[in-house]
């Protein structure tokens, strides 16, 4: 990982918001586009981590458990995006081939990273004051 402590995993999961029902949470996304297409987002953030760990598209997708047809698209749209490609291939993944993330994937990756660090804390400093406005969901009626 490039950063760490920054992941999705840090964000609470659905699984969270079924347990804590009801509960006001302030939670920020980043994505970075590029026309209608997403060219960087948390998702993507994430795979190219993982294609920098595991060393090819396949062993990225099962990391994130995605499937590879999924993680290739990512790839796809990031590699047309940017000026030049974020993930260099290798055909002959049994022979030496793979997949790495190329110098510009490695400074865009952590130039995003340090974005979501900021809106980290931007959520932690103006958070509190924010969800304290959010109505409970137990509460009915028109807003």
């Amino acid at each position: 990982m490039c950063c760490p402590g920054i992941s999705r995993t840090n964000w609470p999961s659905s699984g969270w918001a079924e347990r804590n029902k009801g509960a006001a949470m302030l939670k920020i996304s980043l994505r970075i586009y590029r026309g209608g297409e997403i060219a960087m987002g948390p998702g993507k953030a994430d795979l190219l981590d993982a294609i920098g760990r595991e060393g090819s598209i396949s062993g990225g997708a099962r990391a994130l458990g995605m499937s590879y047809r999924r993680a290739w698209l990512l790839v796809d749209t990031m590699n047309r995006c940017w000026h030049s490609p974020l993930v260099a291939t290798t055909p002959g993944a049994s022979h030496g081939g793979g997949a790495r993330v190329t110098p510009l994937g490695e400074d865009v990756l952590a130039r995003y990273r340090a974005l979501q660090q900021v809106a980290a804390g931007a959520t932690a400093a103006g958070g509190q004051e924010l969800e304290t406005l959010l109505r409970a969901a137990e509460e009915t009626g028109p807003a």
